[in-house]
């Protein structure tokens, strides 16, 4: 192996990266007043002490939780600040919705948009799920009492998916729906499954990722488009012209097909449980995960590209943190399901893409976003929505892999 990298073959390399990339944030993304800052530029400094977003603050429980399960019990501490930050300034106890984004000034919050979103509750799943994990035990509370949001006010069972977004008040509900929702609901169930052992959170999955991947991929040329008319049907307009939308992008998202594999092949460990024959999870997650490489994959710089169109043409070029991050959990994953060697070189290829251009040596953590030659676009590492969950959280991914777990 090339000397100027580690062994990524390697758990002590995992765990490294993860302590070092841990460190960019903390202790200073702690808000003694409550919460945790969202914005940090290169260096580590906080641009932006107010602003807080529902995505950064479920996420940041993710991250604190997973540390603290991983060799560091004392975070449990921040495990509980970030649950009580949602509890106390997100969530509206008349409502019982989740406010999207907040201003946070002397221990007050001033709701800036109160917008109930589906992503947004399935992370708020994802964050109690991983609570209850490390010990907070009134998570399983929370936990349910969020279930039961989602199939209150989301839930379509004639479609078998979640709608994407409602009015603060609930009494509008957008005629917009997206697959990123449901992906990430799936990610979310699987973690209550595994908080809980309740098999209603493990068969929500199983339905989401059956309909997204199977069901709706057919409506759209075989692959998963993200953007959907109220009635199912494929909308090939949506946001033609904001290709680099955060949450909403226009295209497909080859990081989406990786990260639905990796799902898949979650999912697919737990087939004992399920509802359906598992026959159909391995081949999709290698298709999808074929599709993402092949059409995306930048041979002259390296890396994977953002988005491609329905002609096959790359939309967007640049290279995100979270694609990369994605697709190396489920190249690691799909190495050791099927024993072909084609992704375990792809997974050592692409970590050195990463170790050279993403990852900060110096500071910590992963740059957000590169062009397509590889060059930064700012010295904002960690915008709201980012804090690193997505690499982590595929650093943990790769454990569970190297250590056979």
């Amino acid at each position: 192996m090339n000397s100027a990298f580690p062994d990524f073959f390697e758990p002590a390399t995992l765990e490294r990266h993860i302590a070092h990339t841990m460190a960019f944030y903390h202790p200073r993304c702690i808000d003694p007043s409550g919460g945790f800052y969202h914005f940090f530029k290169d260096d580590g400094s906080v641009y932006d002490t107010s602003t807080r977003h529902l995505v950064s603050s479920t996420r940041f429980v993710f991250t604190y939780a997973m540390a603290a399960r991983h060799g560091n019990p004392d975070y449990i501490t921040q495990v509980r600040h970030g649950v009580d930050f949602l509890r106390n300034a997100h969530r509206n106890r008349n409502t019982g919705g989740y406010a999207w984004q907040l201003e946070w000034r002397d221990g007050a919050a001033q709701v800036l948009d109160g917008a109930n979103h589906c992503y947004g509750l399935a992370f708020v799943l994802l964050a109690y799920a991983h609570a209850l994990m490390a010990g907070l035990g009134d998570a399983r509370g929370y936990l349910a009492e969020t279930f039961a949001l989602m199939e209150e006010r989301f839930w379509e069972p004639r479609h078998g998916l979640y709608a994407d977004q409602a009015s603060a008040d609930w009494t509008k509900l957008d005629s917009y729906r997206g697959q990123n929702a449901n992906m990430h609901a799936c990610e979310a169930m699987l973690a209550a499954w595994q908080a809980t052992g309740e098999q209603r959170y493990l068969h929500r999955a199983e339905e989401l990722a059956w309909n997204i991947t199977q069901r709706q991929a057919e409506r759209a040329n075989g692959m998963v488009w993200e953007h959907y008319r109220s009635d199912w049907s494929v909308d090939w307009e949506y946001n033609l012209h904001d290709k680099a939308n955060l949450f909403r992008p226009w295209g497909y998202q080859p990081g989406h097909f990786t990260e639905w594999a990796k799902l898949l092949l979650q999912m697919e460990q737990h087939k004992a449980h399920l509802q359906r024959d598992s026959g159909w999870l391995l081949p999709a997650a290698e298709s999808l995960f074929a599709l993402a490489v092949e059409r995306a994959w930048d041979y002259d710089h390296g890396g994977i590209h953002y988005g491609f169109g329905p002609d096959g043409e790359i939309c967007d070029g640049d290279k995100y943190f979270w694609v990369q991050a994605e697709t190396l959990a489920a190249a690691a994953m799909l190495a050791e399901r099927t024993g072909d060697a084609q992704y375990s070189e792809l997974y050592q290829e692409l970590w050195r893409y990463c170790w050279t251009h993403f990852v900060d040596h110096e500071h910590g953590a992963w740059f957000r976003i590169l062009s397509a030659d590889n060059r930064k676009y700012s010295d904002e590492k960690s915008p709201a929505g980012k804090v690193d969950y997505h690499t982590m959280g595929a650093c943990y991914d790769i454990l569970q892999v190297l250590r056979g777990a």
